[in-house]
C-alpha cells in the first residue's frame, strides 16, 4: 500500500469509526441513569435500552434514552462525513462510505461502550439514527413491520429484529440508486448486528419466557 492509500484509508475506514465509535458511547440510558442516579443494567431484563428503560424507569426516562441514541447515531453519520468533505481531509466521493462507517461505529459504541464497562444496549435506535442520514426512504418500511409484528405479537425483540432484517432489501428498494457497496455493507452488518444483539430474546422465545407487552395488541380493543 502507497503512502497516499494509507492515508485515504486512514480518513476513510479508521477515523470515521473511532468518532463514530466515541459518539455511540455514548449511551442514553446510562448517561440519564447516572443523573437519576440508577443504573437499569441492574434492573429488568439488565439492558442498557430503551425497552427496558421504559419498563423499569417509564416513558418519560425511556423518550429521553431514545433522543440520545437515534440522535447520536445520525449525528456520528452525518457529522463524520460533513466534517471531512467540507474540511478537505477527504473527497467528496468518499462521504457515503465515511458516513456507513461512522454510522456503524456507532452501533458498537453503544453495544460496547467504552465509558460503561463495555456493557451497553442492542444498538436498534443507533441504528435508526444513522439509517435515517444514510438513506431515509428505508425507515418507512422498517417502522410499518416494527409496528406490525409488535401489535400481532406483544414481542419487542421479536420486532426489531424483523424490521433489521427489512434494512436489507429496502436499502436495495429506497436507497440510494445506484446502491453503493458501503450501503449494501452497512445494511446486512446492521442485520447480523441485531440478531446477535438479540440472541438472549431468541432463546427466551425457545423456551417460551420472552417477556410481552400484552398493552400493545391494540387491534383486541
Amino acid at each position: 500500500m502507497t503512502a497516499i492509500d494509507f492515508s485515504m484509508a486512514l480518513w476513510v475506514i479508521v477515523v470515521p469509526v473511532l468518532v463514530g465509535y466515541l459518539l455511540g458511547s455514548i449511551s442514553g440510558s446510562l448517561v440519564l441513569g447516572k443523573l437519576s442516579q440508577v443504573d437499569i443494567r441492574s434492573m429488568g431484563s439488565g439492558n442498557a435500552g430503551g425497552t427496558n428503560a421504559f419498563r423499569t424507569q417509564g416513558w418519560r426516562f425511556a423518550l429521553g434514552v431514545l433522543i440520545i441514541d437515534i440522535g447520536k447515531g445520525a449525528l456520528s453519520t452525518w457529522g463524520v462525513a460533513a466534517a471531512m468533505t467540507t474540511s478537505g481531509a477527504m473527497p467528496e466521493g468518499h462521504a457515503i462510505t465515511a458516513a456507513s462507517i461512522a454510522g456503524f461505529g456507532a452501533i458498537l459504541g453503544h453495544v460496547w461502550p467504552l465509558y460503561f464497562g463495555f456493557r451497553g444496549g442492542k444498538g436498534a435506535g443507533t441504528a435508526v439514527g444513522a439509517v435515517v442520514i444514510l438513506a431515509p426512504g428505508c425507515i418507512l418500511p422498517m417502522l410499518l413491520v416494527w409496528l406490525s409484528s409488535l401489535l400481532l405479537s406483544g414481542y419487542v425483540g421479536l420486532s426489531t429484529i424483523f424490521a433489521g432484517f427489512v434494512l436489507v432489501p429496502a436499502m436495495w428498494w429506497f436507497g440510494p440508486d445506484p446502491l453503493p457497496t458501503s450501503l449494501a455493507v452497512f445494511a446486512v452488518s446492521v442485520a447480523v448486528l441485531i440478531v446477535f444483539t438479540h440472541r438472549s430474546n431468541i432463546q427466551r422465545l425457545r423456551d417460551g419466557t420472552e417477556n410481552r407487552f400484552n398493552t400493545q395488541k391494540l387491534w383486541r380493543r
